[in-house]
């Protein structure tokens, strides 16, 4: 499998150089604390979906340098002699907290922290962010497309269409996590159990001298899976009289139904409700009708608006690269440091609101109500702090404070939960239809109205009073200088 590969040196150079410098300047033993957190949801939705964590453990699990590694960064005549011996015997001995996958994530809240050395906490950056950032993209924008189903099945076909094969294998994981019920992604069936799907090509209508004879084929070699597509010529005057002819004399005289018809081309919404009526007049209205060519949240529920007949859809280039926002803005913040037993947290100021950082060593609650079920708002809490669901509890929003809500008869979980102590991994990653089960059950704790597609309702991510008045206590300190 392509975990396999060792990916240690897919860093930013300037990682390896502030290690150097770390060491160097006797600070590589340093304890540090880094928060991923990204600062928009993309396509303007209400959230985004945590993806791409397994990835990500069986990268720290698997770092090491080679000889050839240490070789290159010698043959760079800038390193540190002490720093190339320090690589040739690496050991992480980082913590690391995280999100679990399938999890709703809001803007601004730590979905990762990592605990450690600086020299190594820092080194991770960068595969880190590209774990997460792209499978929680793909994930975000598959569940969109999902929900813009209402319960049709929709298949990943976007292999040919992504961004290298690692993103046709690691978006098909993302998308299928995040709702769609299987991929055109073989590989991905192989590796991950993601159920493999799919029918046949134009190419295979084409070969044959006549559609009947392609269809007829096609049924006889697989009359308990016969999927045909049915818009390579007409599919009015030709296609689906044709696949309703070859059903007749090949699949029914072997006790078989047909699975379904595809279309991949035209007025998708005129075409099925034509479509259907034909294939019930025939006596197949369990065939399904399968839908592709180009689609995406927005197509898929403007044609069942227009009451489009169709049973599952297949989506390909728009969900494997989030083509409408192709970058999850994830980003690698420092938040503390330790020196003499303490934690001191660190901030990063900007006259860009927006990039202001929340410091300290941090935990993340989310709070639900208890009759609803519903989530209410995250509040972000130093790492110990407790949140006593007992009792009402007040939350505000960080930046108009005058904005309070007093919460009552709620529970409060924590989002953030052990994965890595010193270096060993403590964390069972589970199988990914557990995964993709859990990420439904989480999707709907939310309302309604966070899920909306335009102008959906802004979830609350609030700090607790004590992480707040730190970051007043380091923004007054810092605007004075």
């Amino acid at each position: 499998m392509l975990e396999k590969l060792n990916l240690t040196m897919l860093v930013d150079f300037y990682e390896f150089t502030m290690a150097n410098g770390y060491l160097v300047n006797g600070l590589g033993d340093e304890i540090a604390y880094f928060d991923m957190f990204f600062r928009t949801v993309p396509d303007e939705g209400g959230f985004a979906i945590m993806a791409g964590l397994e990835q990500f453990i069986t990268y720290l699990e698997n770092l090491h340098f080679s000889e050839e590694d240490i070789q290159y960064l010698r043959s760079k005549g800038i390193f540190d002699e002490r720093f190339l011996d320090y690589l040739a015997n690496f050991q992480f001995a980082c913590d690391v907290w995280t999100v679990r996958e399938g999890t709703p994530i809001f803007p601004h809240e730590p979905i990762v922290t990592v605990r450690g050395p600086v020299i190594q906490a820092q080194f991770v950056e960068t595969m880190l962010l590209l774990s997460i950032n792209h499978q929680s993209l793909i994930a975000t924008k598959a569940n969109r497309i999902v929900r813009a189903a209402e319960g049709r099945a929709v298949m990943e076909f976007g292999s040919r269409r992504a961004q290298g094969y690692h993103g046709a294998i690691y978006g098909a994981r993302a998308a299928y996590i995040a709702g769609c019920a299987g991929t055109a992604c073989a590989i991905s069936d192989r590796d991950y159990e993601i159920p493999a799907l799919g029918t046949m090509a134009h190419s295979w209508v084409q070969l044959f001298d006549t559609e009947y004879e392609a269809f007829a084929a096609y049924a006889r070699t697989y009359p308990k899976n016969c999927t045909l597509l049915v818009d390579t010529y007409n599919v009015l005057k030709s296609g689906i009289p044709n696949a309703i002819r070859a059903f007749n004399e090949e699949l029914l005289p072997r006790g078989c139904r047909p699975v379904g018809v595809r279309i991949d081309s035209g007025d998708i919404a005129y075409l099925t409700k034509r479509m259907r009526k034909m294939l019930d007049d025939a006596g197949y209205p369990d065939c399904q009708i399968v839908a592709s060519n180009s689609l995406d949240e927005y197509i898929i529920r403007d044609t069942l608006m227009q009451g489009a007949c169709i049973d599952m859809f297949g989506v390909g280039e728009r969900l494997i690269t989030s083509k409408s926002e192709p970058v999850f803005g994830g980003v690698y913040k420092l938040a503390a440091v330790e020196r003499n037993g303490e934690i001191v947290p660190k901030i990063k100021v900007s006259e860009n609101v927006e990039k202001i950082t929340n410091p300290g060593f941090k935990q993340v609650y989310r709070l639900y109500g208890r009759t609803s079920g519903k989530a209410i708002a995250d509040v972000l809490t130093l790492h110990d702090e407790e949140i006593d669901d007992t009792k009402p509890y007040e939350i505000f929003d960080p930046e108009y404070t005058w904005k309070r809500k007093t919460v009552t008869d709620f529970r409060a979980e924590k989002l953030l939960i052990p994965v890595f102590e010193k270096g060993k991994c403590v964390y069972q990653s589970p199988d990914i239809h557990t995964i993709k089960r859990f990420c439904a059950e989480q999707v709907e704790t939310l309302w309604d109205e966070v899920k909306r597609f335009e102008n959906p309702h802004r979830y609350y991510v609030d700090l607790s009073e004590d992480l707040w008045q730190i970051r007043q206590t380091l923004l007054k300190k810092y605007s004075m200088k």
